[in-house]
Formats: structure tokens, C-alpha cells, sequence
């Protein structure tokens, strides 16, 4: 579960305009095709009528952190969106609008300079400014922090407060990316004194957080729940919460938390269990949405030292997946085979490119016979591969099962390992917890509809390269590709990026389907798609009536 989503600046200096026709602000999300599953995808719920005093919202999981530097999935990010903010805002139509930066000027390609918005406050009354944006962003790139997010600042040789609201990012090669990233969680910007003073307990249930969001974080009573209240001085009218305070939830097992969403214990929430798709749309107890999202089910490979090592046992296993039956199964039949690693949401940025250089791509191809020969050819049949499966989402089951099924029609034994839901998602941030797997299944994300976003996580030494795959040829096109500032001619660059991945397959292509989101009938108001990782979602939600 890695997150990776597009840029449109609705502020943009001269400079900026005149390379990136990002800044028009006139990008449109490409929603995916429904396949007939007969469903609409639109960025938002109907607007809220009304104010509440409060309302409840169900995670699938406790977050692991609230710390902005080491939160790198759904259930933190979904939390933070509401509490800690960026130096830019991705907004539920999938663009970016300023957040706490007002305006960003690039001098030259390897300089970025940042005006800050004045009179921001911090949850405890103290003003931000340049010191405390430096310290935040600094931070990403301290090793003790650890943060998976390091990487993305890789070609950073200096943070620097330039003026008492200006900050200078220098670096040692250009990157396009970096920029974009200031949007997510790479961008977030804490006190740098609360920083200090909380320790290694920031973010932590006993030492909280400190930002300058729509809520403040009022409680965390680990293993039960998160209250967050509102922030009555929030810089920003147009977000001003419409509820005086959120309640999250944790319920980890599907059936219980759909139980709880048709009951009203819980009001809503996203990314609904797929097994419930059908029966949470036709229940009567409130709406099922689906949005734009930037996600693709795939199988990231974690070890390329046994069988997976050779291209023919990986080309072998895709050719094997029957990816129709496992949409029906695992996605409720909402949702596309994936052509590509990275999903056709994920090609926002420059709409005109989307046609050309993603639909054009071949439908996965489903072949068994033709598998079972590359499996002999590779000296394989029999080999064992174990796959890591968990109850933390009911498709994550589905799909592994398919898997292990396919797996078997062509001669490999592929074993599943149930883990833990706390222990599935520490795959993704830990090295250590992936020893002795050879796949997980990632639900891929981007944080901006850039689809080289996707793609930077197969560079050798990436922090989301979790199979540690390198091949020279990619990182040359990369940098190729990261330092092309026009949209257009970027995502030309990247969809050589998608060929190799496509040759390669370090991660194999599964399905994709839009974003969900259940509302009770009490409320609505709520962003529908991926962007509600990012955006002060909560604050929109408000009475139905």
C-alpha cells in the first residue's frame, strides 16, 4: 500500500507558465472505464445542508502513526489529511491549489523557492514560518527519522529560510517530482518547537501532533479510537469545518465494519470491504460513491534471488491470472484488468497523452499453456513461491487465492503466509518484515496524477522498490523523464518507463477500479476519490437535511 497523485497549479508564477502547462489548472481526471459494471464516477458527494455537532468514521485499520514523515498508507493519511497540511493541496478533481505555500517560483531548473501564506496558525495558538517549514522538511531527510518518504529528496543539497516567508530548496540535479510531492506527505509542515519538545513520542497516541489543519487532534485512545475537534481558527473559510468534531473507529474485520456503516454506528467511510460493494449500494441506509483514483492492484515482487528471479517464472504467473473473474471476486465487479503497473488514473496530468500512450496498451494477456511452457523452460515447475495474504481487506484474500490457484495450473507451489494486519502494512515500510516473501499484493497509488510518480518507485534504491529490482536502462530514463518540466513531453518519457516495467515486471499488473465512499443518510459533502488522502475532507461533511 504505497501511496503515489497530478499537479494542475491554480497559482503559478510567470516562470512556472512558461514551462509546465500544468498551470492552466484546466486538467480533467481520466476515470477508467466501468467495463459495463455500470457505475459513475464523479469527484464529490451532493454538498452538505447543514452543520453537526458530530459524526463517526470508519477506518478499516488503526493507524500505525500520525507522524507525517513515517505515515505511508490509507488509515494515517486519512486522519492527517484533516489535521496536518502541505505546502500545496490536492483537491477532489485532481488538481493542486495552494495550501501553505501561496506561490512557488524555479529560478532555475535546480533551485524551487516557496512563498509561505502569513498568519497561519499552529493548532497551539504560534504562528508558522520559514523556520518552522525548514525544520519539517528537513526532517524527511534525517535517517533517524526514517521516514519512507527520504528518498523523494534524494537530489536536495540544501534547505534554507531565504526571507521571514520564503524557503529555497537547492538541488543537485532537477526534479520534477520533488516539486510535486509538496502536495502530499513529503510537503507536510509541523512546529518546529513542538517537534523538539515531543521527542521520539511525536505522533505517537501519548505525544500527538501539532499542525495547522481544519481539526486538531483532541484524543487517541490506542486500539479504540481517534477524536479529532474543530479548529475554530483554521486560516481558511472556504474549509471551515461544518462539524464540530470527527470520531474515528477501528474495525478490521469487513463484515463487522459493513455492519456497523448499514447500523449508523458508523456514519461512513472509505474504501468500503469489496465483498459489501453490492449489498452497501442497494441497502437504503445511505449511498455508495465511486471516485477518481490513481490505484492498481498489483503483485510487487520482494525477492528476485528465488524462482521470481527469472523474467520467464514472472511473465509466466501473469499470463496465468484469470484478471476478469478476479474483478468480479475481489473488486465486486467494479473495476478493469490493469495493462500497466501504474493505472490509467494515474495519467491525469497531461489528459491528451492519456489515449495515446495508455489505452493504446495491449489487454493482459491470459494464456495457461503458453505459461506452463515458460515455467518448464525456466527449469521452475514445482519451485515454491510464498505469497503474504492478510485479513486486512477481504480482496487482498481473493486475489491471493487466485494467485495460489494459478499458480498451481502451471506447475509453481505457491504457498500463502497469513499475517496480521499491522504486520501486512509493515511490509511496506520495513526491509526486515519482507524476509522470506516472494509477493505481496499492493493496492499502488500515486499522490499526483503524474504518472512518473508511479514509476520512480522501480529505480534502483528506492525506498519502494521493495525487491531491490535494478536495471540501468530504467534509471536513465527516469532522470531523462524527471527533469522534462512540460506535462506532455514528461509523460512521453514515462511511458518508456512503462515499457520496460511492462518487459521486466518487477511488479505484475492485476486489476484497477475508481475509489469508494459510503455515507450514511445523516451526512454528506464528502470528496469521493484518492485526493481525500491529502485533502481536508472532514471539513466538507455536513448534514444530509
Amino acid at each position: 500500500m504505497r501511496m503515489s497523485r497530478t499537479i494542475a497549479l491554480l497559482t503559478c508564477t510567470a516562470a512556472l507558465a512558461a514551462t509546465t502547462a500544468a498551470c492552466s489548472g484546466a486538467t480533467k481526471p481520466q476515470a477508467a472505464p466501468d467495463g459495463g459494471a455500470g457505475y459513475e464516477v464523479t469527484p464529490t458527494s451532493p454538498p452538505a445542508k447543514g452543520s453537526l455537532d458530530s459524526f463517526t468514521w470508519s477506518l478499516y485499520a488503526e493507524p500505525y502513526t500520525l507522524d507525517y514523515a513515517l505515515a505511508y498508507d490509507y488509515p494515517p493519511n486519512t486522519v492527517l489529511a484533516n489535521v496536518c497540511e502541505q505546502l500545496f493541496r490536492v483537491t477532489p478533481d485532481m488538481k493542486i491549489e495552494p495550501g501553505l505555500a501561496v506561490a512557488y517560483k524555479q529560478p532555475d531548473p535546480r533551485t524551487l523557492v516557496y512563498t509561505l501564506r502569513s498568519g497561519v496558525k499552529f493548532h497551539d495558538g504560534t504562528t508558522m514560518t520559514a523556520d518552522d517549514v525548514v525544520a519539517s522538511l528537513k526532517r524527511q531527510m534525517d535517517p533517524a527519522t526514517g521516514s519512507p518518504w527520504g528518498s523523494a529528496f534524494k537530489n536536495v543539497d540544501a534547505i534554507e529560510k531565504t526571507g521571514p516567508l520564503e524557503v529555497t530548496l537547492r538541488l543537485g540535479k532537477a526534479d520534477v517530482l520533488l516539486h510535486e510531492l509538496m502536495a502530499a506527505s513529503p510537503g507536510t509542515i509541523e512546529s518546529a518547537a513542538y517537534l523538539k519538545k515531543a521527542g521520539k513520542d511525536y505522533g505517537t497516541p501519548k505525544g500527538g501532533v501539532n499542525c495547522t489543519g481544519p481539526f486538531s487532534l483532541e484524543s487517541w485512545d490506542a486500539g479504540s479510537g481517534i477524536t479529532l475537534k474543530k479548529n475554530a481558527a483554521y486560516w481558511d473559510p472556504k474549509l471551515a469545518p461544518k462539524s464540530e468534531s470527527v470520531k474515528f473507529t477501528f474495525i478490521e474485520d469487513p463484515a463487522a465494519r459493513t455492519s456497523a456503516m448499514l447500523s449508523g454506528t458508523a456514519d461512513g467511510g472509505y474504501m468500503v470491504p469489496t465483498s459489501s460493494i453490492q449489498q452497501l449500494r442497494t441497502s437504503g441506509k445511505g449511498t455508495l460513491l465511486f471516485g477518481p483514483n490513481t490505484a492498481a492492484a498489483d503483485l510487487a515482487v520482494l525477492d528476485l534471488h528465488g524462482p521470481l528471479g527469472n523474467l520467464k517464472v514472472r511473465q509466466a504467473l501473469s499470463m496465468a491470472l484469470d484478471r476478469k473473474n478476479i474483478v468480479k471476486a475481489a473488486a465486486g465487479g467494479v473495476g478493469v484488468p490493469a495493462k500497466a503497473p501504474a493505472a490509467r488514473g494515474a495519467w491525469s496530468l497531461a489528459p491528451e497523452k492519456t489515449a495515446e500512450l495508455y489505452d493504446t496498451l495491449p489487454e493482459p494477456v491470459y494464456d495457461v499453456e503458453a505459461a506452463k511452457k515458460l515455467v518448464r523452460e525456466a527449469g521452475a515447475s514445482g519451485r515454491t513461491i510464498t505469497l503474504v495474504t492478510s485479513t486486512l481487506a477481504p480482496e487482498i484474500s481473493i486475489v491471493a487465492t487466485a494467485v495460489q490457484a494459478a499458480g498451481r495450473q502451471i506447475g509453481l507451489d505457491v504457498k500463502l503466509k497469513s499475517v496480521a494486519p499491522e504486520a501486512y502494512s509493515s511490509i511496506f515500510v520495513d526491509p526486515d518484515a519482507r524476509a522470506g516473501l516472494d509477493l505481496v499484493i499492493t493496492n499502488g497509488y500515486d499522490n499526483t496524477p503524474d504518472p512518473l510518480e508511479f514509476y520512480q518507485y522501480f529505480r534502483t534504491g528506492d525506498f519502494g522498490n521493495y525487491g531491490n529490482w535494478s536495471n540501468a536502462e530504467y534509471d536513465v530514463a527516469f532522470d531523462r523523464a524527471n527533469s522534462e518540466p512540460d506535462p506532455g513531453k514528461r509523460a512521453e518519457k514515462t511511458a518508456e518507463l512503462q515499457k520496460i516495467a511492462l518487459r521486466e515486471l518487477p511488479s505484475i499488473p492485476v486489476y484497477e477500479a475508481p475509489y469508494n465512499v459510503f455515507l450514511g443518510k445523516r451526512i454528506t459533502g464528502a470528496p469521493t476519490g484518492i485526493a481525500q488522502l491529502y485533502y481536508p475532507w472532514a471539513a466538507t461533511i455536513g448534514a444530509a437535511k
